[in-house]
């Protein structure tokens, strides 16, 4: 069984990658030739996580998505224990979202453009004016209706626990006046842990809980935010 997961793991990433190009190329053609807009792709990048999952041999259970309104827009915060959260986030939370991505990977042939017809949203991290203005940019698309996912520790965690969260994270949430979700995701440490190249077989659980309101919240209060929301992602891990 060790030599088989071995084995699995290492043709994993190549699998990984040529998933990633032909679903960068599918969406490329819905979009750029067949004229549709990003909601009707956003399948693709369902199953391309689920099937990465699938071949990993990862399962995925996820609870208390039911509490969410369809209808509404919502900043899912995260904790961060692994690359490999991508993939499980995607493939099952089971709602229509995009990411927020440095805008350097905008610029990677293919993918790159592929990212920006699925509607998924650049962030400049760079300090200044840039940096702000793309934050700014980012809270208007949330806050007309989409869904995005961060994850608050800023990096994955090097040791599989939980860290602070950033207050910066925060404004972004405070700025749309969406509702932010804390969400928990217990098991990918030990599927791929920070700084391992081959991924382990195994099981993954992502807890929902309930959306926490911004619209009273203001900038100087987002280390208030980042707290609460950190004490119910704490919550979530270990109910």
């Amino acid at each position: 069984m060790k030599l088989f997961n071995f084995f699995r793991a290492l043709l994993a990433i190549p699998y990984a990658l040529l998933l990633t190009l032909l679903v960068s190329l599918i969406t490329l053609l819905n979009t750029l030739v067949l004229g549709r807009d990003a909601d009707s792709v956003q399948h693709l990048a369902a199953w391309w996580a689920n099937s990465i999952c699938w071949f990993s041999g990862v399962e995925v259970d996820v609870t208390g998505t039911g509490q969410l309104d369809t209808q509404k827009p919502y900043i899912f915060a995260a904790n961060h224990q692994s690359q490999f959260d991508i993939f499980v986030l995607q493939g099952f939370l089971g709602v229509n979202f995009r990411w927020l991505a440095k805008k350097e990977l905008f610029t990677v042939p293919i993918w790159g453009t592929a990212m920006r017809r699925a509607g998924y949203i650049p962030i400049d991290r760079s300090h200044g004016r840039q940096a702000i203005k793309s934050l700014d940019e980012a809270a208007k698309k949330i806050g007309a209706g989409t869904s995005v996912i961060i994850f608050p520790e800023g990096t994955r965690s090097k040791d599989g626990k939980l860290h602070d969260f950033k207050a910066g994270a925060m404004i972004l949430a405070i700025k749309s006046g969406v509702p932010i979700v804390p969400v928990a995701i217990i098991g990918t440490y030990a599927i791929l842990p920070k700084g391992k190249l081959l991924m382990n077989p195994g099981k993954v659980q992502i807890r929902v809980g309930q959306p926490i309101e911004t619209r009273n919240y203001t900038t100087g209060d987002k280390h208030q935010l980042a707290k609460l929301l950190q004490d119910e992602v704490a919550h979530l891990l270990h109910f």
